[in-house]
């Protein structure tokens, strides 16, 4: 195995990918709650204060283990990561 795809493998990389899948979770139930009661102030809080949580989530796994979306939607280092493998539909 190559050291880079090793280094995927640790883990806090399994960590950091489930904090992720229930920060969406979240994420994803608040925003159709939100669609049906637009007007519920401490949903919106909510739903924000998990945004920032998992925008800091994110950051941080893209720090140590490279891009979680493609299309400008994360930042690369040089080399190109999209070419390194394990990826995080992947595991």
């Amino acid at each position: 195995m190559e050291p880079e795809a090793a280094k995927a493998c640790d883990a806090r990389y399994y960590e950091l990918l489930e904090e992720l899948q229930a920060l969406d979770f979240v994420l994803v139930e608040l925003n159709l709650y939100l669609d049906t009661h637009p007007g519920d102030y401490q949903s919106i809080e909510q739903y924000n204060k998990f945004t920032q949580e998992r925008m800091r989530v994110a950051q941080e796994f893209q720090q140590l283990y490279g891009p979680l979306q493609n299309f400008g939607h994360a930042f690369s280092k040089y080399p190109w990561q999209w070419s390194e493998a394990p990826w995080p539909w992947q595991v």
